[in-house]
């Protein structure tokens, strides 16, 4: 199972448009996951157009037409693992034993909101993943997106995707 995660894209304040790269993975997923701060309603009507499955959130600039059509919190079981998707977790001293005590039922969590991509292990065994933003690096290098795979009840292949200035 191919996987997708995204967050922060900020349309059209941070950008016009998403990526053409990124944009060329969603249709090669099986899921796309959005970590919230979608701003227009456009691009969520555009990933649900393009992809097989989506499971997203709101985050805190998203505003009342989005808040409608999606949920603070999303749970989906992937492959086997116990997935959710949150747009904020709090600063990052501390984060994977807040997420872990949170959210202990998850195998992973995706979560956005700092637009800076974040891949570590909580002692219990969360996996917590942030894509960091496509469009908006703020202090990174690069503006990014992960994908990953799931395969007999576990995560593999995860990288982060750079994507080229512009």
């Amino acid at each position: 199972m191919r996987l997708l995660l995204m967050s922060d894209t900020h349309l059209p304040g941070r950008a016009k448009r998403l990526p053409a790269q990124l944009l060329a993975e969603v249709p090669r997923a099986d899921v796309v996951l959005h970590a919230g701060d979608w701003v227009d309603t456009a691009t969520l009507d555009l990933l649900e157009g393009l992809s097989r499955r989506l499971v997203g959130v709101y985050g805190n600039n998203d505003g009342p037409q989005l808040r409608a059509r999606l949920p603070e919190v999303a749970y989906a079981e992937l492959g086997g693992l116990r997935f959710g998707v949150v747009h904020e977790t709090g600063p990052a001293r501390g984060r994977e034993a807040r997420c872990a005590a949170r959210f202990p039922d998850l195998d992973v969590l995706v979560f956005g909101h700092s637009h800076i991509p974040w891949d570590t292990t909580a002692p219990t065994g969360l996996r917590l993943l942030n894509p960091g933003s496509p469009t908006d690096r703020r202090r990174q290098p690069y503006c990014t997106y992960l994908t990953a795979a799931v395969a007999d009840g576990r995560l593999t292949e995860v990288e982060l995707r750079r994507l080229p200035p512009g």
